[in-house]
């Protein structure tokens, strides 16, 4: 138990180390990401904006076209007028030319709405454009200066992943899971010492009969009142000396 009790301490050292080197970035990685996922939300709404501009100018050259169909027919209509030999025929040419005349205004309307789709959509565009330019121009910033900044401190971090990779080698997984579950709900301290009688994360008195057991490391004690894993101040000494 001493043994598992060192090893947890141990990880918990290390991944202390590595939090503070994450701290030395600052801001920088969160606001990295964020200018990326932005960067790809304005490119996505790009591709958009540029369908809608291309089916609507489509649609609206597919109109056009069929408007001049339609015009050639009427024009040909008015010309078979003089050869109609009957009421009948009459009647059906110009219910033919009706609706020609009906479907030209309707395709008229239709075009001068796909138009309008197709500016307001190339006006977007270059906006987006702009956006997208300006987003570049700030991430490339941001980027070089987490670059800097991880540059200074890759020698460090790499040690630590290195350190981390061993550690975890020799802690059970359902161990490991316990501890990355209290890391997490803890803001990165899973494991702590008793300081002064009182538990090194919430400051919570440990009762002396606690501090008896927990120094005789038959089992591992937590926190009454954060859960956070507690240690002796024999397992922080031996484990200190060991980063």
């Amino acid at each position: 138990m001493e043994n598992k009790l060192r090893q947890l301490y141990t990880l918990q050292l290390i991944d202390n180390n590595l939090d503070e080197l994450q701290d030395m970035k600052g801001n920088l990685p969160h606001q990295v990401r964020s200018l990326e996922e932005k960067q790809s939300e304005l490119q996505t709404r790009l591709k958009q904006l540029e369908l809608v501009m291309r089916t609507s100018f489509s649609e609206r050259d597919d109109a056009d076209s069929e408007i001049i169909s339609l015009r050639d027919k009427l024009t040909k209509y008015k010309t078979q007028q003089f050869d109609v030999r009957n009421n009948k025929e009459y009647d059906a040419l110009t219910r033919e030319m009706d609706h020609a005349q009906e479907t030209i205004a309707r395709l008229e309307k239709a075009m001068e709405e796909f138009e309008n789709r197709a500016t307001q959509a190339r006006t977007e565009i270059e906006v987006v454009r702009g956006e997208i330019e300006t987003v570049g121009g700030q991430l490339e910033e941001k980027r070089r200066e987490l670059a800097e900044v991880s540059k200074e401190t890759e020698a460090e971090e790499l040690k630590y992943t290195h350190e981390r990779e061993k550690a975890l080698v020799r802690i059970p997984k359902e161990d490991l899971t316990i501890y990355e579950r209290i890391r997490r709900a803890k803001k990165g301290k899973a494991v702590v010492p008793v300081k002064r009688g009182a538990c090194g994360g919430c400051f919570n008195r440990v009762p002396p009969q606690k501090l008896l057991e927990l120094r005789q490391h038959k089992k591992v004690y937590t926190c009454e009142r954060c859960g956070r894993i507690l240690v002796s101040d024999e397992i922080v000494e031996n484990s200190a000396l060991t980063i």
